[in-house]
C-alpha cells in the first residue's frame, strides 16, 4: 500500500471526526486510531501532523491530539484610509448592473455581451488549441502586440501596422486613451448619452466629463464646436457607429464634420469602434480612416463579438500620441498574454469568423423584430425613436412621469432586469428611459417572456400611481 495514500486517507478520516467534535474535544489516542484503521504508528503519526499544519488539531506533549479552535479573524480598523485615498472615488455601481448575472429564473433584457448560445464558443476553443500548440506561445510578445494580429487590425481600420497596439480589450483601451491624452482636472467631452464605461474610466483618471447634445444622426457638430470653444477640451469620445445606447450612426457627411471640428479645436478624437462587427448593413467607414492628421486615436474590440473573456483589442494611434499610450502600456500591464493574441489571431484568420458574423447579423435582426413588436403589443406607451441597423440594445423612451428607478426595481421583482437609463447620462437625464438588450436572453422566446414580465412590473407601477385608470395599461399575455 502507497504510504503517502495511506496517510492522506487517515488524514481525511480523522478530520471528518474531528468535524464532529467541538473545540477542545479530544481525538482517540493514537494506539486507539492503529487499532481502528489498522495502520502503523508512524502512519498515524504523520496524519497528525499533516492536521495539525492544517489548523485542524492542536498536539500537547503527553496528553495526545485536541480539536483546534477556529481561527479568530483579525480585527483592523482601516478608518485612517479614508484621509490617505483623498475624495477622488471609483464608482464602479453602473458598471456593476450591466455585468450583474441573472438569477435563476430572471430574464436578462440587459447585458454587454453575447449570450452564451450566441458565442462561437467550439471554435474560440479551437482556435485556442491551435494557437498554444505554437513554438513561441509562451514567450514574450513584442511590445506592441503580435505582428500578424496588428496587420489584421491594421487592415480593418484601413491602416498600417505600426499604428497599432495590441491591449487587453476595449475597457482597458479606453483606460490608456484617458490617462494618456489628457491630464487630471482636463475636461473631456462626450456624447449624451453615452456608454457608462467610459464615464467611470474617465473619472477614475480625474477628468472633468462634459456631455455634448445628440440626436438621431450622432453628435450634433454645432454643438460640439461650442462645446470645444467654451471648454477648451482636448479630448472628444464617440461611438460613431452603433452608439450605446442610442444606437445611432453617424453618417460619413457627419463623421467628416467631427473630424473638421476637432481638428480645428487641436484636440484628439477618441473613437470607439465597438459595435462594428455587430452592425445588419455596412456602415460608413470609421473616423480613423478618414483621418490624415493623426486627429483619432481608434479602438477596435474583439469581444461584443466573440466572448467576454477574449479580452483583446487594438488601439490605434499615430505620432507622439502613440508613443505615450505604447509606453503608458509596458508601465501598467507590459503586454497582452500572447496565447490569449495567438488565439485572437488564429480565430479570425479562420473561416469560422466569416460565418460566425453573418450568423450574428441574421440572429441580430430577428431578435430586434421580436423585441419591437413585442414593445408594441405589451408596451405601446413605450416609445422607440431609433430602430438601430444591428447592436445588442434599443433605446426606450418612458413616459415623462415614470419613476424609472421604481420600474427597473419592480422590473427585477418579476423576474426580468433592464437597465436605467439615468447611469447613460454625465449629468441629470431629461427624462426616463431603458435600455433593453435582445441578446443577453438565451433564446427568442425567453426574449418575449422578458418583455411579457417587463410589461407586468409596468402595470403594477402605473396602476399605484395616483389617479391610475385601467384605460392605457399595457397588454398583457394574449392581448
Amino acid at each position: 500500500m502507497n504510504d503517502d495514500s495511506s496517510i492522506a486517507r487517515l488524514a481525511d478520516s480523522l478530520k471528518a471526526q474531528a468535524a464532529s467534535l467541538r473545540p477542545g474535544d479530544r481525538l482517540p489516542s493514537s494506539r486507539e486510531i492503529v487499532q481502528a484503521h489498522g495502520v502503523s504508528p508512524v502512519t498515524v503519526s504523520k496524519a497528525v501532523a499533516r492536521l495539525v499544519a492544517e489548523g485542524v488539531v492542536t498536539t500537547r506533549p503527553g496528553a495526545g491530539a485536541f480539536v483546534a479552535a477556529p481561527p479568530r479573524p483579525r480585527e483592523t480598523d482601516p478608518s485612517w484610509q479614508t484621509v490617505a485615498l483623498g475624495g477622488r472615488v471609483v464608482d464602479e455601481a453602473a458598471l456593476t448592473s450591466i455585468l450583474q448575472q441573472p438569477a435563476e429564473g430572471v430574464i436578462p433584457l440587459t447585458g454587454g455581451y453575447l449570450n452564451p448560445v450566441l458565442r462561437p464558443t467550439k471554435e474560440l476553443g479551437a482556435a485556442a488549441i491551435r494557437a498554444v500548440k505554437r513554438p513561441d506561445a509562451w514567450s514574450m510578445p513584442p511590445r506592441a502586440g503580435v505582428p500578424e494580429l496588428r496587420t489584421w487590425f491594421a487592415g480593418e481600420t484601413e491602416t498600417t501596422q505600426n499604428d497599432v497596439l495590441i491591449v487587453s480589450g476595449g475597457q482597458a483601451a479606453l483606460t490608456h486613451a484617458f490617462r494618456g491624452l489628457a491630464a487630471p482636472g482636463d475636461p473631456v467631452l462626450v456624447e449624451t448619452p453615452t456608454y457608462p464605461g467610459a464615464l467611470a474610466t474617465a473619472r477614475a483618471a480625474g477628468l472633468r466629463v462634459v456631455p455634448v447634445p445628440a440626436d438621431d444622426g450622432g453628435v450634433r457638430p454645432d454643438q460640439l464646436a461650442e462645446a470645444f470653444a467654451r471648454t477648451g477640451a482636448r479630448v472628444f469620445y464617440c461611438q460613431p457607429t452603433l452608439q450605446n445606447p442610442s444606437g445611432a450612426t453617424q453618417s460619413l457627411e457627419r463623421r467628416r464634420q467631427v473630424l473638421d471640428i476637432a481638428r480645428a479645436a487641436g484636440a484628439f478624437v477618441v473613437e470607439d469602434d465597438f459595435a462594428r462587427y455587430l452592425t445588419t448593413t455596412p456602415p460608413p467607414p470609421p473616423l480613423v480612416a478618414l483621418d490624415t492628421h493623426g486627429t483619432v486615436v481608434h479602438v477596435l474590440s474583439l469581444s461584443k463579438i466573440t466572448a467576454p473573456s477574449l479580452r483583446v483589442a487594438g488601439l490605434v494611434a499615430r505620432g507622439p500620441a502613440a508613443a505615450r499610450l505604447r509606453a503608458a502600456q509596458i508601465v501598467e500591464s507590459f503586454f497582452v498574454a500572447r496565447p490569449l493574441q495567438e488565439t485572437a489571431l488564429e480565430f479570425v484568420s479562420a473561416p469560422a469568423w466569416r460565418r460566425h458574423r453573418a450568423a450574428v447579423a441574421a440572429e441580430l435582426d430577428e431578435r430586434r423584430g421580436i423585441l419591437l413588436e413585442s414593445l408594441r403589443r405589451h408596451l405601446p406607451d413605450l416609445r422607440v425613436e431609433l430602430v438601430p441597423k444591428g447592436g445588442l440594445h434599443v433605446w426606450v423612451r418612458l413616459p415623462p412621469a415614470l419613476d424609472e428607478p421604481a420600474l427597473v426595481e419592480r422590473a427585477q421583482r418579476a423576474g426580468v432586469l433592464v437597465s436605467p437609463g439615468r447611469i447613460y447620462h454625465a449629468t441629470e437625464p431629461p427624462g426616463p428611459w431603458l435600455r433593453l438588450t435582445h441578446t443577453a436572453a438565451s433564446h427568442r422566446a425567453e426574449l418575449a417572456e422578458g418583455v411579457i414580465r417587463l410589461a407586468t412590473a409596468y402595470g403594477e407601477l402605473a396602476a399605484d400611481a395616483p389617479g391610475a385608470s385601467s384605460a392605457g395599461r399595457p397588454g398583457r399575455r394574449g392581448s
